[in-house]
């Protein structure tokens, strides 16, 4: 596996963040890094497989990767990002208590990905450009820096905890992460829109806008990425789990399996022997 190391992407000194865009970010293969990150979707759309699990990225997605965290992207279609890299909390000179701004792994769960708005989008990019301190390094750019940081800290948790929030933006978001959670049931589309006070017509538009994809296409993504997470890691029949899934019939599992991987589910499963 591919390790990353703080002293390839940090600047000369003592800073303790640095900042690197990826327009676009291409596939990658499976890394870790020996420092946190902090990603910001900008635009496009992609899997981002995290600790082995696939997860659906598109603009807005907020992702927060530990030193420890593997994952990799694949299947990247005009997909931006803005990668914040900083080092242990425990090494800011003048902040404490990060860690208490920060996702925390709670009964093993780690809540490593976010979505926020168009607008926080754009106030947390203003902040992330604050943290770039051109020159040689000195006291007094490595206080701005680390200010920065807190400020964009701040942000990004007041606004993925915004649970108050109406806008159709705010609700499309969780609509999405309603959809992460129920995937494999039945979905009546007009229905759902009207859950999240949503008219079928924004729904489609709004999710087109967001995620690259029409509602069912994106749908049938999530049960195709959880399908191949089982086909790669459980010794379930193919049969089963095109239902566990959300699918009806399993030649259509396969016939859409194929097109998404360009490979047939069995083709999957022994790739992993």
């Amino acid at each position: 596996m591919t390790v990353l190391h703080s002293a390839d992407f940090f600047p000369a000194g003592e800073y303790t963040i640095a900042v690197e865009p990826r327009v676009p970010q291409l596939a990658f293969p499976e890394h870790h890094h020996d420092f946190h990150e902090i990603v910001l979707v900008e635009q496009g759309s992609g899997i981002h497989v995290f600790n082995g699990q696939p997860q659906a990225l598109c603009a807005g997605c907020v992702c927060f990767v530990r030193d420890h965290d593997r994952h990799l992207y694949e299947q990247t279609d005009n997909l931006c990002l803005t990668n914040v890299l900083y080092r242990s909390p425990a090494s800011f000179r003048f902040l404490s208590g990060l860690q208490a701004l920060l996702p925390r792994e709670e009964e093993g769960q780690y809540s490593s990905h976010w979505r926020i708005n168009h607008k926080v989008m754009n106030q947390a990019l203003q902040i992330v450009a604050q943290m770039n301190q051109p020159g040689v390094w000195s006291l007094e750019k490595q206080a701005r820096q680390e200010q920065a940081f807190l400020q964009l800290l701040v942000l990004l948790r007041e606004a993925g905890h915004n649970e108050e929030a109406q806008d159709q933006e705010a609700r499309l978001h969780r609509l999405l992460d309603w959809l992460n959670e129920h995937y494999s049931e039945e979905i009546a589309w007009e229905a759902l829109a009207d859950q999240f006070s949503l008219s079928l017509r924004t729904l489609h538009r709004q999710m087109k806008q967001q995620t690259g994809n029409t509602p069912q296409r994106y749908l049938n993504r999530l049960r195709l990425l959880q399908a191949r997470h089982l086909l790669r890691h459980s010794d379930m029949r193919i049969t089963d789990i095109a239902y566990q899934c959300g699918f009806g019939d399993s030649n259509h599992f396969s016939t859409l399996f194929r097109r998404e991987f360009g490979c047939a589910p069995r083709a999957e499963r022994q790739q992993m022997l």
